[in-house]
């Protein structure tokens, strides 16, 4: 049933907006520009922060247009004196708690309290400034976020973000007035308290009150360090979404020259993260074929589901929420853990370089990363540094770089070859997919149906996704599998975990595997993507990837020419053992 319209006006313009909208959602609908700041398209509406306030005629007081429902024949002006005069006078009182060293900060020329500052021309501060110096102490404890409450405007933004897209709750608003603050439990530093470093709350933080841990500058000096050997490796979820902030959009030109700004910044090589993709999409599928042999053999129902851990936010969830769970949880490795142990031993091995003289670093849309190589093993990290997108901007930029007008370069010959459904491992369903894909030609032993290539339950929004596979026809040893429904789940988003999980227990839904990323969206949605992100810039960027898997060629990882080289040379040579610290945790 279609809502009913409601007729108001806005500033004189006439508009017509379905029942149950706000006045910020009818002046979007008509380019009228509110300003906002507590308001997030991706979070339930605060109504704290009191920029967007309006002028409504017949009511005394001005209202928020983030939190107002329209109703029939409002009058509406978002530009009276009344409205200027309060809506400066907040940025001033906003400007009069915050650490505004604008120049030293690390959200410089992307902070929305910057752009009200310069919309409402301030100047100098008309109320004192009431920032205490020992406020001006960040919280760096955290291997991954930069915590600062001096630069916090009280929006609440990460508070709703934590708790209610992904159930966390590491952030919460205590006491009143004046001493009102965004802190932790007991006001601990971020390393003492549960927090699955997402990074969610720093693309959604208007200001640089919540930030990543920066490590660009640490690779600027291993790139200087000439001792060193540095290999970089990008996502292809990075590659599609550096333009954002670059100024150009994706095409199939793009990578090449993302490759060759990486070789003018300083780095010796560029490899391809997609490779690494390819490789731990097979290891996936053989330990999940493993699981379901050892289920058949032994009759328990505790080995499975076999669920994925290349999340590492998601592993640090299901560790402390829900650890029963975490024996369930796949051994193996990240792809960028295991680009980062390949470097290492293959590609040191191949270039005749010492691996202490190697420095492997990752781009990824991930802030967890940062942390990440604490579950590598003892000895030499896989992985030295973790840069996020934005961090990998700031170089580019920091270069004087104009990607677009780069001739084109290739990768490291030896890892450059990707197939269609590594690239799907950074969305949301896609790592399931990636796996049917080869799952089904082992299980099988014949080409997949090319109906397969394409599973459409597993794509979209939903916060829970899944789907059936049946195998009418099966090879030797496989005949359990035969006409029995193999079922799969994809937990989009942290928050809906607790769902599945309790379906599991309850035996409701028995599903064989189980991908879960704690970002919506999957990697495309990362917490190191850049700013500003919304539900729709997420959905843009998934169907970049999908149509790049579309004009692939190479649609299976286990097809992949290169990959099966390295097994060849070196994996299936190399002792069993010193593959497992190469390949798993």
């Amino acid at each position: 049933m279609e809502k009913a319209m409601i007729n108001l006006t806005i500033n004189n313009i006439p508009v017509s907006v379905p029942k149950g909208n706000t006045i910020l959602d009818a002046a979007h609908k008509i380019n009228m520009h509110i300003p906002t700041l507590c308001y997030h398209p991706d979070l339930k509406v605060a109504g704290n922060c009191r920029v967007c306030v309006v002028e409504v005629a017949g009511s005394r007081e001005l209202v928020t247009a983030c939190s107002t429902a329209v109703t029939e024949g409002m009058t509406v002006s978002t530009n009276s004196y009344r409205v200027r005069t309060a809506r400066k006078t907040i940025v001033e009182l906003l400007l009069s708690e915050h650490n505004a060293d604008c120049t030293k900060c690390y959200r410089n020329g992307n902070c929305e309290l910057q752009w009200l500052a310069s919309e409402y021309r301030i100047g100098d501060h008309v109320y004192h400034d009431l920032v205490k110096e020992e406020e001006k102490q960040p919280d760096t404890s955290s291997l991954c976020i930069i915590k600062d409450d001096s630069k916090c405007v009280r929006c609440q933004r990460c508070v709703r973000t934590c708790s209610d897209l992904q159930d966390v709750g590491t952030f919460s608003v205590v006491n009143k007035g004046k001493r009102q603050k965004v802190s932790t439990f007991y006001g601990k530093p971020l390393k003492d308290v549960f927090c699955i470093d997402c990074g969610q709350c720093t693309s959604r933080c208007p200001t640089a009150a919540l930030t990543e841990k920066p490590l660009y500058e640490e690779v600027w000096d291993a790139v200087a360090d000439t001792s060193k050997h540095v290999v970089i490796a990008t996502t292809p979820a990075v590659r599609v979404a550096i333009g954002e902030e670059l100024g150009f959009e994706y095409n199939k030109q793009s990578d090449s020259k993302i490759i060759a700004a990486l070789k003018l910044l300083g780095f010796d090589s560029v490899v391809d993260a997609g490779y690494f993709h390819d490789i731990y999409i097979v290891e996936l599928c053989t330990e999940f074929m493993l699981k379901m042999k050892q289920d058949n053999e032994n009759g328990a129902t505790t080995i499975l589901p076999y669920i994925t851990s290349c999340s590492p936010g998601w592993v640090e969830f299901v560790s402390t929420k829900y650890p029963d769970m975490k024996p369930l949880l796949s051994r193996c490795k990240s792809p960028r853990l295991i680009f980062g142990s390949l470097i290492k031993v293959y590609y040191a091995d191949k270039k005749a370089l010492n691996p202490k003289d190697i420095i492997t670093v990752s781009v990824t849309p991930c802030t967890a990363a940062k942390s990440e190589n604490a579950q590598s093993q003892p000895g030499i990290a896989d992985v030295d540094f973790s840069i996020t997108t934005r961090e990998l901007v700031r170089m580019i930029r920091q270069s004087g770089i104009d990607i677009q007008r780069l001739d084109a370069a290739d990768y490291e010959p030896l890892m450059s070859e990707h197939s269609g459904a590594s690239v799907l491992t950074e969305v949301s369903g896609g790592t399931t997919e990636a796996l049917i894909r080869t799952l089904s030609e082992l299980i099988t032993g014949k080409e997949l149906d090319p109906q397969m290539l394409r599973i459409m339950p597993l794509r979209g929004e939903n916060g829970i996704k899944e789907t059936t596979v049946t195998f009418s026809e099966v090879r030797a040893g496989w005949e359990f599998l035969k006409d029995k429904d193999i079922r799969f789940a994809v937990v989009n988003g942290s928050k809906y975990a607790g769902t599945i999980f309790g379906q599991l227990k309850e035996n409701k839904k028995p599903y064989h595997f189980l991908e879960v990323m704690i970002c919506q969206g999957g990697c495309i949605g990362g917490g190191g993507q850049p700013i500003p992100v919304s539900s729709d810039l997420i959905k843009a960027r998934a169907a970049i990837l999908y149509s790049l898997d579309e004009i692939s060629s190479l649609k299976k990882a286990h097809e992949n020419a290169w990959l099966n080289n390295i097994y060849r040379e070196f994996l299936t040579k190399a002792d069993l053992k010193e593959n497992q610290k190469i390949l798993y945790y």
